[in-house]
Parts: C-alpha cells; sequence; structure tokens
C-alpha cells in the first residue's frame, strides 16, 4: 500500500525530503535556545556586564529568527509535498478508473469511488504532512531534549525516563482501542454517500411517491452509525490532553521539588538555578511531543485505512487489456457469435447467455426484441468488448474481438446504451464526444440524420445550448436523438442501438431508421428494442429469451412461427389483438 501510494509522490519528492531537513535544523536550534538561555541566567546571577547580556539577547534574537524561519519553510514546503500528493493521488485514481471495463466497475459502489476520491485521498494528505514534518519533529526534540536534559541536569534527567514509559503505555493503550472504531467509520462513510447520491439521483420518484420522510430516516440513520462510532472513538481520544497534561504535573513537581532540593543541599554545586529552569523547559518539551507522536498515531490510523482503500483503485487492473499485437484495422461490419456463453461473475452459476451461435453481414439491419431479462443488452456488449465472452468467440470483420486494440475496435463500434448520458456543458460538445474534430456541417449531418435537428435549431442559443448535468433540461427523447447523434459522428462500421428510441414516437422512430438505412447502408445496424414496430423492418429479427436464441427471421416468418414474438406483436397492436378476438 505504501509503495502504491509513494509512486503519486513523483514531482514532489523535493519539497518531500527538503521538510524534514528544514524541521531538524528548526529542533536543534529550538534545543540550543534553553541551554543559552540556562547559561544567561547564570551569568546574569554571577552579576555579568551589559556587553555580555546584549551579547547573549543578539544570539538568541538570531536563533529565534532561524527557528521561525526553517519552521515557516518547513511548513511551506511540507504544504506544498502533502497537497501535491493529493493531486496526483486524485488523478492517477480519476486515471486508473477510466481504464476500468464494466466488470472492473461492478465491484465499486459509485459513493465508494466519491468517498475513496475525497475524503480517503484528504485523510491520506493529512497523514503525509505529519509524517514529513510532525513524525520528523517529535522523535528527534524527544531526541535532543533528552539528551540536552542530561547535559545539564545530570541524574535529574532521569525522572524523565520514568514519565516517559508511563505515558507512552497511555498513548498505545488509547490508539490501540480507537483503530478499530475509525477502520468501522470509513465502510459506513460509503452507506452515508449511497444514501445522499439515490436520494438526489431520484429525486423526482421521492416527491413523486412523497417519500421524503422515509428518505430524511433513511440518511439520519446512516449519519448517526457514523456519527456514533466517531463520538465513541473521539471520546477515547479525548483521554490524551488529561493523560499529557497528569504526566506533564506530576513531571514539574518531581523536578521542582528534587531540583529545589538539590540546589540548596549543594547550594548551587550539583545543580545551578539556570540548569534547573532549562531542565523544566526541556521536560514540557519531550511531554508535548509525546502529546504529538499520539495524535500522529491516530491520524496515521485513519490514514492507514484509506491508503488501503486507495491502493486497491490503483491496483485494480482492467480485465479487458490489448494483446501484444493488436490488430489496428475493422475491416467491414459482419459479426459473428461462435459457441459464446457469458455470466458477469465466474462464480455465478447461471449463465447470463448461453450457446450463442449468430453470423450478421456488413450492412445488414438487425432487430432485437425480447422480453425483460433476457440478456438482449448483454449480448451487444460483448461486440463492443465491454466484457468478454466466457465461452466461444465473438468475430467483428472476421477477427476475434479480443485480437483488435481496444481504441480501434470501439471506435467502429458505436453503441447508444439503454441509459442515455449527456455531460455539462454545450450540445456542440455533447456532439463532440462522438467525434472531437467534427466540422459545424458534419454536426448538423448527424443531427438531421437523428431526428435531432429540427428541435436543436428551436432552441434560442442552438448549437451553443448549454446542456446541464445529465441533460436536466433536455425531454428523454430530445437525449436520446442527441445521443443516436454523437454514435452517428464516430461513423462506425457497427451502429448499436439499445433501446435508445423508447422515448421518441413512432414518427420519429421511423423517420430515424428512414434516415439510417438511405444514408448509412454499408453501416451494420444492431436494433435492440421492446416495439416490434422498431424492428419490423429489420432484414432480420432475432428472438432472445432467457439468455438464449429463440428465433430468428423477418418480420412476416416470425410471426407465423415464433409464439414469443407473436405474443409480443399482438399486445402492442390493436388489430392483433381484435385478430385474437
Amino acid at each position: 500500500m505504501i509503495k502504491e501510494i509513494s509512486k503519486s509522490i513523483r514531482e514532489y519528492k523535493r519539497t518531500s525530503i527538503a521538510t524534514p531537513v528544514l524541521v531538524s535544523l528548526e529542533v536543534v536550534i529550538e534545543c540550543i535556545i534553553p541551554f543559552l538561555i540556562a547559561k544567561l541566567v547564570n551569568e546574569i546571577k554571577s552579576g555579568c556586564e551589559l556587553n555580555l547580556i546584549i551579547k547573549y539577547g543578539i544570539i538568541l534574537f538570531i536563533m529565534a529568527v532561524l527557528s521561525l524561519l526553517f519552521g515557516a519553510l518547513a511548513g511551506a514546503t511540507c504544504a506544498n509535498a502533502s497537497c501535491g500528493l493529493a493531486k496526483n493521488l486524485r488523478r492517477d485514481m480519476f486515471y486508473n478508473i477510466q481504464k476500468y471495463s464494466f466488470e472492473n466497475i461492478d465491484k465499486f459502489l459509485t459513493s465508494s469511488l466519491v468517498t475513496r476520491l475525497t475524503t480517503d485521498v484528504t485523510n491520506v494528505q493529512n497523514a503525509y504532512m505529519m509524517i514529513i514534518r510532525s513524525a520528523i519533529r517529535a522523535p528527534l526534540m524527544i531526541i535532543f531534549a533528552l539528551v540536552m536534559a542530561f547535559i545539564m541536569g545530570g541524574k535529574m534527567a532521569w525522572i524523565f525516563l520514568f514519565v516517559v514509559p508511563f505515558l507512552t503505555v497511555g498513548l498505545s493503550v488509547i490508539v490501540y482501542k480507537t483503530m478499530p472504531l475509525f477502520r468501522k467509520v470509513f465502510k459506513k462513510y460509503d452507506n452515508l454517500n449511497n444514501s445522499v447520491q439515490e436520494n438526489i439521483k431520484g429525486m423526482r420518484v421521492v416527491k413523486a411517491f412523497v417519500r421524503e420522510d422515509y428518505e430524511q430516516k433513511k440518511f439520519d440513520a446512516a449519519a448517526s452509525d457514523v456519527c456514533a462510532d466517531f463520538t465513541k472513538a473521539e471520546r477515547i481520544l479525548a483521554l490524551n490532553n488529561p493523560l499529557m497534561q497528569f504526566c506533564l504535573y506530576v513531571n514539574m513537581t518531581f523536578v521542582l521539588s528534587f531540583g529545589s532540593y538539590t540546589i540548596i543541599t549543594s547550594r548551587g554545586m550539583d545543580l545551578d538555578v539556570g540548569q534547573f529552569s532549562a531542565l523544566l523547559t526541556y521536560g514540557f518539551m519531550m511531554l508535548a511531543s509525546l502529546m504529538m507522536l499520539s495524535m500522529i498515531f491516530v491520524m496515521i490510523t485513519m490514514a492507514a485505512e484509506s491508503g488501503k482503500r486507495i491502493a486497491e483503485i490503483l491496483t485494480e487492473k482492467s480485465t479487458l487489456t490489448n494483446p501484444e499485437n493488436p490488430v489496428y484495422e475493422v475491416a467491414d461490419g459482419s459479426v459473428s457469435f461462435e459457441n459464446v456463453s457469458f455470466k458477469y461473475s465466474l462464480k455465478a452459476e447461471r449463465r447470463a447467455l448461453a450457446d450463442i451461435n449468430l453470423k450478421i453481414k456488413s450492412g445488414e439491419t438487425i432487430g432485437i426484441i425480447g422480453g425483460t431479462g433476457s440478456s438482449k443488452s448483454t449480448l451487444i456488449q460483448l461486440i463492443s468488448r465491454l466484457y468478454d465472452a466466457t465461452e466461444g468467440t465473438v468475430k467483428v470483420g472476421g477477427i476475434d474481438v479480443r485480437s483488435y486494440d481496444l481504441e480501434t475496435l470501439r471506435n467502429q463500434v458505436a453503441v447508444v446504451l439503454q441509459k442515455n448520458i449527456l455531460f455539462s456543458g454545450t450540445v456542440k460538445e455533447n456532439l463532440r464526444w462522438g467525434n472531437k474534430n467534427a466540422s459545424d456541417e458534419e454536426l448538423k449531418e448527424a443531427c438531421r440524420l437523428a431526428c435531432a435537428d429540427e428541435f436543436i435549431s428551436q432552441f434560442p442559443d442552438g448549437y451553443d445550448t448549454y446542456i446541464e448535468q445529465g441533460g436536466a433540461n433536455v425531454s428523454g427523447g430530445q437525449k436520446q436523438r442527441l445521443c443516436i447523434a454523437r454514435a452517428l459522428l464516430k461513423k462506425p462500421k457497427i451502429l448499436i442501438l439499445d433501446d435508445s428510441t423508447s422515448a421518441v414516437d413512432t414518427k420519429t422512430d421511423s423517420g430515424i431508421r428512414k434516415a439510417m438505412r438511405e444514408y448509412i447502408p454499408e453501416t451494420t445496424k444492431i436494433i435492440i428494442a421492446q416495439r416490434t414496430a422498431s424492428v419490423e423492418d429489420s432484414d432480420r429479427i432475432i428472438v432472445m429469451d432467457g439468455g438464449k436464441i429463440s428465433a430468428v427471421g423477418t418480420h412476416k416468418e416470425l410471426l407465423e412461427s415464433n409464439a414469443i414474438y407473436r405474443e409480443i406483436y399482438t399486445s402492442q397492436n390493436k388489430a392483433g389483438d381484435n385478430n385474437e378476438e
């Protein structure tokens, strides 16, 4: 996990190294200052001249300024390094997610990915900031202060060695108790984010069914769960301060008691006032540093769990990769399925597709119809290699899809999926997802084919109209037509419409199919639909049932020979209903 996250430091290595160096210099100077003050106190006690006091004052001022300077520089380099690491982590995670196949994406909830990109990265950022600064400063301060305490106080410094272990044990117990609680919290964060995401995404449904109260209770339960664990952890963590105060005052009591006794009995020979004041200062430094270490341990504990979750994203490799010598050209739009079976998970008992054998000629128009859950969408997802077949071979242009360069294959197989997604930006920007170099005329031509130009032209800003996130300011049918136009701009050899005209009226649906038939006859068109009217003029229609091909034929042939197709057709046509009667 540490190795994987460390790869994201990259250009911030210099500032990451500079921070501990600057912190070390700051600590050395801070430990020397009490030593000089002790010397000054003894000089004043012995009746030194004003010039010597001024000399000590100037030296102390310079050292204080240097300590401040090194501290400020350490803060700046630390901030630069930690923020840079966070930036790189988010970039690396996001870029890796873009490479995921659908199978990889299925492993993670969207809310979990959001939590990892935000909260988890912030935790790692804060921990890294403490590791390169505070985690260096605290141990060095303890070591240097202890050494200086022995130099200044001799046997008196042994008092610290009794107090320090007691504080260390106490803090270790606190950290041990809080670690499991913080680990649990992050999993509950995912549930909280999931609740928010579901509610916002389904706001219209929530209001339509008047389920606001239920959603509020669900959110309150998730939020209270997170709050309860955090509160429990913070209550234990709050013992840090009283424990620290107890050790500090015990230490001061012993130092003051034995120090005063030693000064009086030895008349300043074994321990003088200057050494005594320095000893108190070093004691405070050591105990404060131990307190800081306890906070570092807690932060690292939280970050360790976050780091593991981040590493899961970074180390996850796409299940779909290019072969060693990929094919970079798709010959034509022919498609063939040879003894193909598919399962979404290797552990799954049921196969989503079974024994699929099918040949589609280049330029052919194929309709696919079937009941809900008959694996129509699953079938076409194997063509563009969104998933790999579990058994058998899928070929495009006569070549196994696994032999192609993924980018080449997907550029030639355009898929308009069931869920029509538009992104924030203008109509032009959304359309150019299909072809970033498309001219304005090409955009309009694609929109004319998809019957989208007619409504875009009615917008006040035309093709410069701003589309809100998810296409919230356009209707379902308009979204579908824009997505079809976007796919057409790729000028693919195979165009797949996965129930992509369900929200448009029958006349528009017919217009889209007619335009495709006339203007892109060489493109293989595969149309998945619920309405028989959308596929009845196809060259062939495939009827799916339970993950298998029930029948293949023309509209007329299937009406005569296939009960499933006939039932779908008669249920959608009044004439058919009348005939049945």
